[in-house]
C-alpha cells in the first residue's frame, strides 16, 4: 500500500469515528410517505450535486432527514463548474478555508490534502487549482455516501394532487417522476436564471459567439481574431483560454473606465457580516449589495497577469457596443461608442448571470409568483438596480415566499439555496467560505418546517409511547 492511500484510509478512519462520536447519522424521524397511487415520497429533492448540493444533503442527513435524492445534469466527477466551464488555474478562495466541511477538521479539503500530499506539500501549497478542488469534492461525495444521480436532468417543478411536489427528471431519453415534500434548487451561480447576453449578442448567428458558462472550442479558436466582453474573472480566464491556444488576437472590451483593483466584502468578511446579515433591515442590506455591485469584485491578480503577457492581448476600457454587422467572410464589426469598428471572428459573453425568474422556460412552476425583492422595498433615488430589483425575497431557510398569496402555495415548499439567494442572506450559498454555515441554515429550517407540518402525528407518537423506564422493582415493599 501507497503512503498516499494509507494517508486516506487513516483519514477516513480518522472521520468515520468523529462521525460515530457525533452520533452520525442519526435515526431517521420524519414519518414515511407514499402518494395516492402508491409511489414512493422522498423528504427532500436537491437539484445539483456540485458543492452546494452536497453541502446541503450532508446538513440535512445530520438532522436526520434521510430521503434525499440528488439530481446532476453532468456526468460523476465533473459537476460544478470546476472541470467544465470554469478555465481558472486555482480558486480565489484561500487554501485554509473550511468549506463544505460542517466544522469536522477531518473533512476539511486541508485534511484530505495533507493525506494524500504530506504536511510539507500543504505548506508548498499557494492557491488550490481547480482540479484538485473537484477531486476532493468527489471524495467528499464517496466518503459520505451521499446518493448523487449523475446524468439526470430536473426539467420541471410542479405540484401534484397529493400535497406535495412533482419533479420531473430526465436520464437520456426517458422521463420519470420523482415525489418530494421538499426540493432544494442548489443551482449554482446560474441560480434561478440564465446567462447575460446583450440584445447585439443575440442577434448573431449563434455560431460565432458563446457565452463563459458554455463549453467553448478553444481550439477551433487558433488563429483567429477574438473579443471578450467583461473584465470580469471569467472574462478573464476565457481570454486567457483563447490566447494559450493560439488565438491570433484577443480584445477585451470593457466598460469601466478602469479595472476595479479591490474586493470590497473582502474587506468586511466575518462570522459578524455572515450571521449578521440576514437580520438587518432590507434598506441595509440593499445598501451594501448595491455598493458592491456597482464597485464590483476585480479579477483576481494572476488572472489578468496571465492575460497581460501575451504581446496580441489588448484591453479597451470604455469602451462599449453600440451595434453590429455581419461581414462577407464570416467576420463581425462590433460598432463601438468611440466611433470606431473592431472586426472580429468570435465573441465570448464574460457577462454573468440574471437571476430572473423565468416562467415559460425554467424549472419551477409558479415562478411568476415568487416573491422578488422589488415586490417589498424600493430604494431611495440613486440606489436602483435592475438585477438586485428581480432577486427573490426569501427566509432564513431558504424558502421561496408567494407575491399573491394562495395563488401558487406550492412555492414556499422549494429552497433557494444558490447564488439568488445573495441579496436576501449573504454569500452563503455559493461560495466556499461559508457554504457550511448556509447548508446548516437550510437544514434546520427544512427541519423545523417538517416538524410544524407532521406535529398531528408526533403528537400522537408522545401519547402512544409507552417505553418505561421505571419498572416497579425500584423500591422494596416494606
Amino acid at each position: 500500500m501507497t503512503s498516499v492511500e494509507n494517508g486516506l484510509l487513516l483519514l477516513e478512519e480518522r472521520l468515520r469515528s468523529d462521525l460515530r462520536a457525533l452520533n452520525y447519522p442519526p435515526e431517521n424521524w420524519t414519518p414515511e410517505r407514499e402518494t395516492a397511487h402508491g409511489a414512493a415520497i422522498s423528504d427532500v429533492v436537491i437539484i445539483g450535486g456540485g458543492m452546494c448540493g452536497l453541502a446541503a444533503a450532508f446538513a440535512l442527513k445530520r438532522k436526520g432527514i434521510h430521503r434525499l435524492r440528488i439530481f446532476d445534469s453532468s456526468p460523476a466527477g465533473k459537476e460544478g463548474p470546476w472541470v467544465t466551464f470554469a478555465r481558472m488555474r486555482t480558486l480565489r478562495s484561500p487554501k485554509n478555508l473550511t468549506g463544505p466541511a460542517g466544522d469536522l477538521p477531518a473533512l476539511t479539503f486541508r485534511a484530505w490534502y495533507e493525506a494524500k500530499f504530506g504536511d510539507a506539500a500543504w505548506e508548498a501549497l499557494d492557491k488550490i487549482p481547480r482540479e484538485t478542488w473537484m477531486e476532493y469534492l468527489c471524495w467528499y461525495r464517496e466518503v459520505l455516501q451521499l446518493p448523487v444521480e449523475n446524468e439526470c436532468t430536473v426539467e420541471r417543478v410542479e405540484p401534484s394532487e397529493d400535497g406535495v411536489l412533482r419533479v420531473r427528471v430526465r436520464r437520456g431519453e426517458a422521463t420519470f417522476d420523482v415525489f418530494a415534500r421538499k426540493v432544494v434548487m442548489a443551482t449554482g451561480r446560474s441560480g434561478q436564471g440564465a446567462p447575460v447576453i446583450p440584445a447585439w449578442g443575440e442577434s448573431l448567428p449563434r455560431a460565432v459567439w458563446t457565452h463563459s458558462s458554455d463549453m467553448v472550442d478553444f481550439d477551433g479558436l487558433k488563429g483567429k481574431r477574438v473579443v471578450v466582453i467583461g473584465a470580469g474573472a471569467s472574462a478573464m480566464d476565457n481570454a486567457a483560454e483563447a490566447l494559450e491556444h493560439g488565438a491570433a488576437e484577443v480584445r477585451l472590451l470593457v466598460r469601466r473606465s478602469a479595472l476595479p483593483a479591490i474586493n470590497k466584502l473582502m474587506g468586511i468578511g466575518s462570522f459578524g457580516f455572515t450571521h449578521g446579515f440576514p437580520a438587518l433591515p432590507d434598506e441595509w442590506r440593499w445598501r451594501i449589495m448595491h455598493y458592491s455591485q456597482r464597485t464590483q469584485t476585480p479579477p483576481p491578480r494572476a488572472s489578468v497577469m496571465r492575460v497581460s503577457q501575451h504581446g496580441n492581448a489588448s484591453l479597451h476600457l470604455g469602451t462599449s457596443v453600440m451595434g453590429v454587422r455581419l461581414i462577407e467572410d464570416g467576420a463581425i464589426g462590433l460598432l463601438t461608442n468611440k466611433g470606431d469598428e473592431i472586426v472580429t471572428d468570435h465573441v465570448i459573453f464574460g457577462t454573468g448571470f440574471s437571476v430572473r425568474m423565468r416562467e415559460d422556460d425554467g424549472v419551477l412552476a409558479g415562478a411568476e409568483n415568487v416573491l422578488l425583492w422589488r415586490d417589498r422595498y424600493t430604494p431611495p433615488a440613486g440606489l436602483e438596480d435592475e438585477e438586485l430589483s428581480i432577486s427573490p425575497y426569501i427566509n432564513s431557510s431558504f424558502q421561496f415566499a408567494e407575491r399573491e398569496a394562495g395563488a401558487t402555495p406550492w412555492v414556499k415548499q422549494v429552497h433557494c439555496f444558490n447564488h439568488a439567494a445573495t441579496l436576501s442572506l449573504g454569500k452563503v450559498s455559493g461560495d466556499i467560505p461559508r457554504v457550511s454555515e448556509g447548508a446548516a441554515w437550510l437544514a434546520a429550517g427544512v427541519a423545523e418546517g417538517f416538524y410544524v407540518e407532521d406535529i398531528e402525528q408526533h403528537w400522537k407518537a408522545l401519547q402512544e409511547y409507552s417505553t418505561p423506564e421505571l419498572l416497579g422493582d425500584e423500591w422494596r415493599s416494606e
